[in-house]
């Protein structure tokens, strides 16, 4: 299997921290997003949506989306359990990867995307142009201060987002709170729950992938 990356964006660390809590060690291939090498037609062979990351398998076919490559590594690689162990373990894993995904991460690419001066015309990831609406940057940075805030009661009868075991859900989560660095969002000083999850999940291993 080959795994296509970049390790500046926020999606593939996703699956570099998978990667990393369940030892699995494959052939990297890095992807100059900054140079626009996702849009070059050797890469449109491999992704035609010209994002990363992407999961080539050993018999040619491409997974590029961050949730079909964990789940697919996790079914060859079981153990430690990423996605629970139960059904409704399993089931609660990723209804909050879901929230993570859907109330984080994509409020926090609207903020970015639609402010940041290189993405003008680049406002949505893939090879359509769109250009920028501030509207939508200030409305993302309103929905991650909410998202914070719903995180944050979460934790707060949890030891982890998903209940008392890490899981995918974590790991999307913490990278979520970590791209909010980059539009100048912190976690509030008043988010006690949120604080004592990220301090415990950053100082893992794989944190660091």
């Amino acid at each position: 299997m080959k795994f296509y990356d970049c390790k500046t964006a926020p999606s593939p660390r996703r699956v570099r921290v998978f990667l990393a809590e369940k030892g699995i060690d494959l052939e990297t291939v890095q992807v100059d997003l900054g140079s626009g090498e996702q849009f070059s037609e050797a890469f449109r062979k491999i992704n035609p949506d010209c994002v990363v990351p992407v999961l080539e398998l050993d018999n040619g076919r491409c997974l590029s989306e961050v949730l079909a490559i964990c789940s697919y590594l996790e079914e060859l690689n079981p153990e430690p359990p990423l996605f629970g162990k139960t059904a409704e373990e399993r089931a609660v894993v990723l209804m909050w990867n879901a929230k993570v995904e859907q109330q984080g991460l994509w409020a926090m690419a609207d903020a970015f995307r639609n402010s940041s001066k290189a993405l003008t015309n680049n406002a949505l990831p893939g090879p359509d142009n769109y250009v920028q609406i501030p509207e939508l940057a200030d409305r993302g940075r309103t929905r991650v201060a909410k998202f914070l805030e719903r995180l944050d009661s979460q934790l707060a009868d949890n030891e982890y987002v998903a209940g008392n075991f890490f899981s995918v859900a974590d790991i999307s989560a913490m990278v979520t709170v970590d791209f909010a660095a980059w539009i100048k969002i912190a976690v509030p000083d008043d988010a006690g729950n949120l604080i004592r999850w990220y301090g415990e999940v950053s100082k893992r291993p794989s944190a660091s992938a």
